[in-house]
């Protein structure tokens, strides 16, 4: 009997598999690419960056962008890539595109380089509705304070003709944001930093607001700035604190620095580190106020140090440094009990450099409380604590070599002095009266 040849069958399913390989590759993608289009809220200027955001697992073949308006096409941007990555970035702007504000569409047409359509690979098309607005927000300053000392604090109310991104106070350059209220209108305390005289400040202070399509507006703020006159204290460094300090705090500082080094490191480079944190901290405030009446402060309590107090310290008779003490220095009996000085939320409860063990409770609108030296913390981040409610202890943890509470207020993430917040005839005259008055 005459065996029956194999190859046929052989070469049949070979066919066969080659075909599926190919209609594989030709048909595995027959989707284009997802594309993201940022901004979101379809509102840019001609100077705005547009970005997408493109992605496709056969990679990005090219991408034309074009406005259509009243059926016409315009291209303003096309690009063809060799290299076909599965994610591709793409920024262009309407600055030379020459278009008239109003609404118009944004066309996107990004391909992949799939083997699909012989080779053409696949082609999704995106339409955007967007408008163009060349036109800066207009705002309309409705409450100004009275006055504003060094070192103080302020609040300003205010409206805009159109939704902003942002907006708040420059104090030369440094940004302070306001808050959006039910009403439409917004709200911004402010702060005098301590290292500005009147005059420094009145010329650097500004009211800016941005809206949705990123145009800009700023004007000049005009206030009544008043100077507040600080302290200041000449303090001979000993050796036997010097070496008090390394033995506390030598973690604070990079090995092998001598007691007069590791001094000097921990009151500079470490007390800058942790005015940067404490600015980190104050981004995290609710929008609305939290608090009312005046802030409490350590009953029965006598001061030992003042906001402001400008310390210069001396080695062997030579200056060797300076600091400014930012806060309230508040002694009782050891391990008295500390209340919170108005109602708000914790934000932040820790160990930081120089503050040792730290509360900051927010108040909202970026006003906030911070008490510093703490022997121990009861309360925890996130938790909503009532005016005198205990929050921990006093003690000598940081750079502090007595029993005493750092009371600290921050405004704007600056701190500035706490007297004001005490006082219930200042906050009705500057804040809550004045508010009041405008409407809100």
């Amino acid at each position: 009997m005459r065996k029956k040849s194999i190859f046929p069958t052989f070469l049949m399913f070979f066919i066969v598999a080659l075909l599926g390989a190919g209609g594989y590759a030709f048909f595995k993608d027959l989707d284009g690419p997802l594309v993201e289009v940022a901004p979101k809220n379809g509102r840019v200027s001609a100077n705005t960056d547009i970005t997408l955001q493109m992605q496709d697992p056969s990679g990005i073949r090219s991408v034309t962008v074009g406005i259509r308006r009243n059926n016409v096409l315009s291209v303003i941007y096309s690009k063809h890539y060799d290299e076909h990555l599965p994610q591709r970035e793409a920024a262009f702007s309407l600055k030379d595109s020459k278009l008239r504000e109003g609404a118009f569409d944004l066309e996107i047409r990004a391909t992949d380089a799939s083997l699909a359509g012989f080779g053409q690979g696949n082609t999704r098309t995106v339409q955007i509705p967007m408008r163009l607005d060349s036109q800066p927000p207009r705002i309309s300053v409705k409450t100004l304070p009275p006055n504003i000392r060094r070192g103080g604090a302020a609040v300003i109310r205010y409206v805009a003709d159109e939704e902003l991104r942002s907006s708040g106070v420059l104090i030369a350059g440094y940004f302070v944001p306001g808050y959006l209220q039910k009403d439409g209108s917004h709200i911004c305390f402010f702060p005098f930093p301590y290292s500005m005289t009147a005059s420094q400040f009145k010329n650097a202070l500004e009211i800016t607001a941005t809206d949705l399509a990123g145009n800009v507006s700023k004007s000049r703020l005009s206030v009544s700035a008043l100077e507040r006159n600080f302290t200041s204290d000449k303090i001979t460094l000993t050796d036997k604190f010097l070496l008090s300090v390394q033995q506390k705090l030598h973690n604070l500082a990079p090995q092998g620095l001598d007691p007069l080094s590791c001094y000097l490191y921990i009151n500079k480079d470490v007390r800058a580190a942790n005015v940067r944190q404490l600015f980190e901290i104050s981004k995290d405030t609710a929008s609305a106020m939290l608090w009312s009446g005046t802030f409490a402060r350590l009953p029965r309590s006598a001061s030992r140090a003042g906001y402001g107090d400008h310390r210069f310290f001396y080695y062997q008779d030579k200056l060797v440094g300076e600091a400014y003490h930012l806060g309230f220095d508040l002694a009782s009996v050891r391990h008295a009990p500390i209340p919170a000085a108005n109602s708000g939320r914790v934000v932040f409860t820790g160990e930081v450099g120089i503050y040792g063990n730290l509360v900051v409770i927010d108040h909202g609108l970026g006003l906030m409380s911070l008490y510093s030296h703490l022997n121990d913390i009861i309360v925890k981040s996130g938790e909503l604590v009532s005016k005198g409610q205990t929050i921990g202890h006093t003690g000598t943890t940081g750079l502090a070599f007595g029993d005493h509470l750092h009371l600290g207020i921050l405004v704007g993430g600056m701190e500035v002095t706490p007297l004001e917040w005490i006082d219930a005839k200042w906050i009705r005259d500057n804040i809550t009266g004045r508010l009041k008055a405008s409407g809100f």
